[in-house]
């Protein structure tokens, strides 16, 4: 008789609402566990604690006791807490009960604190416990061995009244004798790393249970604390839910599309590498209106030119990108030159695309800007793992990509400042400048493109105020690279779209030089 089959039971757990935190801790904290949480000074302790919180109230109904050992007074904590949105003066005292316990720890010691916990937190049946400022209880103590006894007092009763129990202290190492005893260690760091300051999360440990490892992004903001995980840990495992059936995803550029044997293939990224001023925005913009002429949802996420330059750049050589943006089709994000964090960006991008697991829809992406990334990397030897795991995540959600990166000008070789970008991608497209007799010419070429055929010629790339010209063979480009340049006047007049070769100025060969002028026989010199 074969044993019957067990249906997992997934575990309750203490969730506490701090963005992307129960996702850091695979479902939030455990019910009656133990967690220090340590900082310096001005790295989100006190506000870490609180929106836990407001947010437990709010999320599950609990019940809260706030204890503070010699900080600031409650007044003026509530004062400050009192700009943030998740703060809701009606929850206090009857949800959120604030205490002090220093008058007891100081004249009682651990005997008269734990008897006012036990106390308070029967009393008031409190779901979540939250002691601040645990450095100073362990000055009372007589011995490390009086604190460790204490320590695993106040577990035990907080244990047996199914509370939650958050120890809050300044930075005192991991190996401290406290964080042995504790279920859980999760450490706030506030750090200058260049002439940038940096607020992280780490936890680093976790009894019972799995979590996500290393240090994560923090920002203090007027939501509370926001956590952004690192990307490549995020997307670790992205869902295999690619098509099987691939489409061609055009640029609306005839010549273009033919040298890429129809289009990008979905679901793919291609890079689009050049020189400032090359054209690779308006590449990107003509690939997402073609998709919007098609009924395909695009998005421009950016970080250099806002909404209306891109509009007014597009129009003036043609693009309809206004009609389409008004129509709602394509999405214009724009990120202001400001310090972001390379792993807000990620999720700022992803939620801005609306991804949906069920939805069948074909999207199309244009990020202007590879290096908008490489300045908001803290960390720059990340950058390989998190292109990686951005790509990936676009690609099994079926979104085409077409993401720029700056060349230097005037240079033969093409030397990626993100070199990662090309081992990421399927498709890299050159742009690159000529000068050429006072004049200066661009010219385009497929440097790569996997599982797929493509025409490895170089073409011409004109920007005209009629639209954008690529030249239908590659005899002008073999013109101007052979040194022969081009006369004024449209592409046909000469062969198949070659330019016409200026007429040469012939020297007179010269004759015998003679001391008066016609004929003579004058000597050789």
């Amino acid at each position: 008789m074969s044993e019957p089959v067990k249906e997992e039971v997934r575990e309750a757990r203490v969730q506490s609402g701090i963005p992307r935190l129960d996702f850091i801790l695979k479902g939030g904290l455990k019910p009656g566990g133990t967690y220090a949480v340590m900082g310096p000074p001005g790295s989100g302790k006190t506000i870490f604690a609180n929106q836990l919180c407001f947010n437990h109230i709010q999320k599950q109904d609990g019940r809260c006791v706030y204890m503070t050992l010699l900080v600031e007074t409650h007044a003026k904590m509530l004062a400050h807490l009192s700009s943030l949105r998740f703060y809701k003066q009606e929850y206090i005292p009857e949800r959120l009960y604030y205490v002090s316990g220093y008058q007891e720890v100081r004249e009682e010691g651990f005997t008269g604190l734990l008897e006012l916990i036990r106390r308070t937190l029967r009393e008031r049946r409190a779901t979540l416990f939250i002691i601040d400022g645990m450095e100073s209880a362990e000055q009372f103590a007589p011995n490390p061995q009086a604190y460790r006894e204490f320590i695993h007092s106040l577990q035990t009763a907080a244990s047996l009244l199914g509370c939650t129990t958050l120890l809050l202290s300044n930075v005192r190492g991991r190996t401290h004798m406290e964080n042995a005893l504790v279920d859980g260690v999760i450490e706030l760091s506030d750090q200058l790393i260049g002439p940038r300051a940096v607020r992280e999360l780490t936890v680093h440990k976790f009894r019972g249970s799995d979590y996500l490892r290393g240090r994560h992004e923090v920002e203090i903001t007027d939501d509370g604390i926001v956590i952004h995980p690192r990307t490549e840990i995020q997307f670790s495992k992205p869902p295999e839910q690619a098509r099987e059936q691939r489409l061609r995803m055009g640029f609306g550029l005839k010549r273009l599309d033919e040298m890429l044997a129809g289009g990008l293939p979905s679901g793919s990224t291609a890079a689009l590498v050049g020189a400032p001023g090359t054209g690779k925005t308006l590449l990107g913009l003509s690939f997402l209106v073609e998709g919007a002429r098609q009924g395909q949802r695009g998005t421009y996420f950016g970080f250099y030119e806002p909404p209306p330059r891109l509009i007014e750049k597009a129009e003036e050589v043609g693009i309809p990108l206004e009609r389409y943006v008004k129509e709602g089709s394509i999405k214009l994000e724009w990120q202001p030159p400001l310090e972001h964090f390379m792993d807000s960006l990620a999720e700022q991008l992803l939620e801005k695309l609306g991804l949906d697991e069920k939805t069948q829809e074909r999207r199309r992406l244009f990020i202007d800007g590879a290096e908008g990334f490489r300045a908001a990397a803290v960390y720059p030897d990340r950058i390989p793992r998190f292109l990686s795991a951005l790509t990936n995540q676009l690609r099994m959600q079926d979104v085409t990509t077409v993401i720029t990166d700056e060349l230097e000008l005037f240079t033969p070789e093409v030397n990626l400042p993100t070199p990662e970008l090309a081992n990421v991608v399927e498709t890299v497209l050159v742009l690159r400048y000529l000068e050429l007799r006072s004049q200066m010419y661009r010219l385009l070429s497929i440097m790569k493109m996997r599982e797929s055929a493509y025409d490895t010629s170089l073409r011409e790339f004109r920007i005209t105020p009629q639209g954008i010209d690529v030249a239908d063979s590659f005899a002008s480009a073999e013109a101007i690279l052979s040194g022969h340049g081009r006369l004024r006047g449209e592409h046909g007049k000469k062969g198949e779209g070659a330019p016409r070769e200026p007429a040469r100025k012939t020297r007179k060969k010269a004759g015998p030089r003679t001391g008066r002028t016609g004929k003579g026989g004058g000597r050789k010199r």
